[in-house]
């Protein structure tokens, strides 16, 4: 007869974030039977942090103690089994760390891993591992010099990204290893290994170092993703010399199978909470490519995240980086890429149109006014003539990453049928009503424009359309509005409409858990869209709020992407002269 742990086995995915450590238990049919939670202000003990870091101003350092996380793994532990969890039906296990953060392992790190006492806890062994006791967090702003450095190291920043997958940014790891080579040089010198913050949580659950997974390298600025290798000369740069040997065996070997078994895990966590000795621990991946595994995401669909930033991710077959975009393995699928266009004006800058606006007397709703004036303004603010001018604007609360300038607002009106650019005042431009609409607008054109080489036109019965995703899905806060998904179909199409994932803040957490299932329970070649894709019932997570494409309206926004376009070029050369 089986025994319970045979009959349901259950499979975690942890998702080390910025402010706190999530854990999942699922089903092999990937039910959630366990969610708990381990708050680094609220739960910790013993840290002078501030929303899960500790900054630096004087330096634009933003990082976290690296004990801080041993803490909490431990801590989620005991949560899970406060809950009732049997350790013992646990097969397998996988985890999201939040993307670049790096942390340096001494020569005494794999000894200690490798001999750990399963009456004391992770952080009363593990402090004398680290050659360095802080992790950068991915906010830390302090490598511009050495991000320079790397675009100029290939010739420009087009061929960085052209290698690596994105040009050089602050928070990506070889900027941030070359920084720390260069400021603590002695404790470089001491450093043994270095863990991304994904294979930091694997190394744990294993007893010994382990391996970057394949997508989540990909954020570091030295990886050739199409040769699937470290790049010698950008490692030359990072470990100042032209013998690369050392820093090789400092990042380690990256194996190409997302779902590899890296061995089962240690002794520790078996003896302490009684985890099967058989339970195979799978590569851990980035918070970003998880995400797109919380679906799963089928090729030429697409997620917009609607949060205080916007993120879009896109599973894509196509590698077409360029330095405004990140392109990525795909965490799971060989021939597949995640694709991502990051920005920091999202929600905050929308809520500020919303506020400009006459408050209503519906407090519960504060969004009415806001959904009323954009549902009633045409598209574009134009009349029912197509070639009449079109309204264009960017709206910065803050400085953004793409285009890279700084915080501001600009409004112009677009020719389309001369290609005529002036800039808008009072007279042409009804302000704030036509602010409602064109935010919306302008945020949803960027990422058409940004993505327009990635889509292509449907099969089947729709082949006559025009290039599209095949779905759009909304999460985070901006998805519950009506009006925005409206919009978000009426530029960006999505040939089979627009869907709320509806996942809370889970996602991080559920891709790992299923990349566990299929790490285990694959069969050979079976793919993990094959299996997580037929286990996953739509109807619990996806429900449609919007027609995607509307013919006429998706057509008439093509010339406005040529207008955003103008437009950066011109706020661009405004910004330079200044």
């Amino acid at each position: 007869m089986l025994s319970i742990n045979d009959e349901s086995p259950l499979y975690l995915g942890f998702d080390l974030s910025t402010q706190q450590l999530k854990g999942l238990a699922v089903t092999s049919t990937l039910k959630v039977e366990y969610n708990v939670h381990f708050d680094f202000d609220a739960d910790a003990k013993g840290f002078e942090i501030k929303k899960g870091v500790i900054t630096n101003e004087k330096e634009n350092e933003v990082f976290a103690p690296i004990a801080l996380w041993l803490q909490a793994i431990d801590g989620v532990l005991r949560r899970f089994k406060d809950a009732g969890l049997d350790f013992g039906r646990v097969r397998g296990m996988s985890a999201a760390g939040m993307q670049h953060g790096s942390i340096y392992w001494n020569s005494e790190g794999e000894r200690l891993l490798d001999s750990l006492d399963s009456t004391k806890s992770l952080q009363e062994q593990l402090g004398d591992a680290f050659s360095h006791l802080y992790s950068p967090n991915w906010q830390d702003a302090s490598t511009q010099e050495q991000c320079d450095a790397f675009d100029q190291h290939l010739g420009s920043e087009d061929h960085l990204a052209l290698l690596t997958g994105s040009k050089a940014h602050h928070r990506f790891t070889g900027p941030q290893i070359l920084r720390f080579r260069t400021k603590y040089p002695e404790k470089y010198h001491k450093t043994s290994r270095i863990c991304l913050v994904s294979s930091f949580l694997a190394s744990i659950f294993l007893g010994k170092i382990a391996p970057f997974d394949i997508s989540d390298v990909c954020g570091m600025n030295l990886w050739d993703i199409r040769a699937g290798s470290w790049n010698e000369k950008l490692l030359s740069l990072t470990a100042g010399s032209s013998d690369t040997s050392d820093l090789k065996h400092k990042l380690g070997a990256v194996p190409e199978d997302g779902g590899a078994f890296l061995g089962n895990i240690s002794p520790y966590f078996v003896q302490r909470y009684g985890f099967s000795p058989s339970c195979v621990i799978a590569p851990s991946t980035g918070d970003n490519p998880s995400t797109i595994l919380a679906l799963p995401l089928r090729p030429l669909d697409a997620i917009v995240s609607l949060g205080t930033s916007t993120t879009f991710l896109m599973s894509t077959p196509y590698y077409k980086p360029n330095p405004a975009t990140h392109f990525m393995n795909h965490p799971t699928t060989p021939g597949l890429y995640m694709f991502m266009l990051c920005y920091k004006n999202g929600g905050l800058a929308r809520e500020h149109v919303r506020d400009s606006l006459p408050q209503t007397s519906d407090a519960m709703n504060p969004w009415q006014e806001f959904d009323r004036v954009a549902a009633s303004t045409p598209p574009l603010g134009q009349s029912s003539d197509p070639s009449s001018p079109m309204k264009i604007g960017l709206f910065f609360q803050r400085p953004e990453i793409v285009p890279n300038v700084g915080a501001g607002t600009w409004r112009y009106v677009y020719k389309p049928t001369t290609g005529a650019l002036m800039s808008a005042d009072e007279t042409i431009w009804n302000q704030p009503e036509d602010d409602v609409r064109a935010i919306l607008e302008s945020q949803f054109l960027s990422l058409r424009y940004r993505s327009s080489d990635l889509v292509e036109s449907p099969t089947g019965p729709n082949a006559h359309l025009p290039p599209q995703p095949r779905r759009i899905y909304l999460v985070g806060g901006g998805s519950r509005n009506a009006a925005i998904a409206n919009i978000a179909g009426e530029v960006l199409g999505g040939v089979e409409g627009v869907y709320r994932l509806d996942v809370g803040e889970n996602a991080c957490a559920l891709g790992p858990a299923y990349k566990a299932v299929w790490s285990v329970e694959r069969k050979p070649k079976q793919s993990f869209e094959e299996l997580i894709g037929g286990r996953w019932n739509e109807g619990d997570f996806v429900e449609k709020i919007a027609e995607g494409y509307q013919n006429g309206i998706f057509e008439r926004y093509g010339p406005a992407v040529e207008g955003l376009g103008l437009v950066e070029k011109e706020v661009l050369r405004g910004e330079k002269n200044k």
